[in-house]
Formats: structure tokens, sequence, C-alpha cells
């Protein structure tokens, strides 16, 4: 019967931080730890300047610190979702997402208020990317341009 454990015991970086534990242990330097693991001798050095005096080390990966995001993997799907319909969806003239229209979807749907400029990291994340301004007015006649340009 194969079960599936709720998480992994080990993951790569867990590992090889033990695996250099252990080769500086069998007397190993630090730099040929480094170079047997394929990392910097500094970062070598941190670990095992980490390690605790007497007792098992504890190789666990840490959370990053920091306050946790305030909208969840689904919702950030759904939020995609809901910008693919397009601005105009929402009420707002013209198709063209803003930040600050974002970021007021965002209240509406979910609740949460971002500020317009951390919306803008939000879009990075799900792919969308800023749009340019178009520097030539759409409304241009290329024949005038050309036959005024060649009749100076």
């Amino acid at each position: 019967m194969n079960t599936i454990p709720s998480k992994p015991a080990w993951t790569w970086r867990e590992g090889r931080r033990q695996r250099a534990c252990e080769l500086a242990q069998q007397g190993w330097t630090q730099q040929q730890i480094a170079t047997a693991l394929g990392v910097s001798q500094p970062a070598v050095s941190q670990w095992l300047h980490r390690l605790p005096t007497g007792g098992a080390p504890d190789w666990r990966a840490h959370l990053p610190p920091g306050r946790p995001p305030r909208l969840s993997a689904a919702q950030l799907a759904q939020l995609d979702a809901l910008l693919r319909q397009g601005a105009e969806a929402f009420g707002s003239q013209g198709a063209v997402w803003t930040c600050r229209r974002v970021a007021r979807l965002i209240a509406e749907q979910f609740g949460v208020r971002y500020h317009p400029a951390h919306v803008s990291r939000l879009l990075r994340r799900l792919g969308w990317t800023v749009q340019k301004p178009i520097l030539r007015a759409t409304q241009r006649d290329a024949q005038a341009i050309t036959s005024w340009y060649h009749a100076r």
C-alpha cells in the first residue's frame, strides 16, 4: 500500500546542508565542501556557523520573513479570470486596465485594499505586462505626411 506523506522529509537544499555538516565532521575543509556541493565557501561557512552546540541541527527550510499575502493563490487565479473579461465589463470606459482600476476591482471583489503601485507587482506575478502608450496619433494620415514632406 502506497501512502503519500503530508510533506516531504527533505528538500534538496536541506539535504545539501546536512551533507555539508557530514563532510565537515569527516574533516573536509570548507573550500572542499563548497567545491563538492557546487556552492560558495561563504555559504558553507554560514551553514557550519549555524550548527547548534550539541543536539541535532534543524535543517528544515524556514518560510521567508514578512507579512503573509492578503490574496490567496485561489483569489489571484480568480483575479486573473476577472481581468480577462476586460475593464469594460466592470463599468470602466475603455478596455485598458490601469493599476487604479485593478485596485478598485480587488477592493470590490475581495474586500482587500492595495496601493496602485503594489497592484503593478501583483499584475506582473500574474503574467500581465504594462501597456506602452502609442506615441503616434491613430488618426494620422501617412499619405498626407509623405506628400507634405516631399513638397518642401
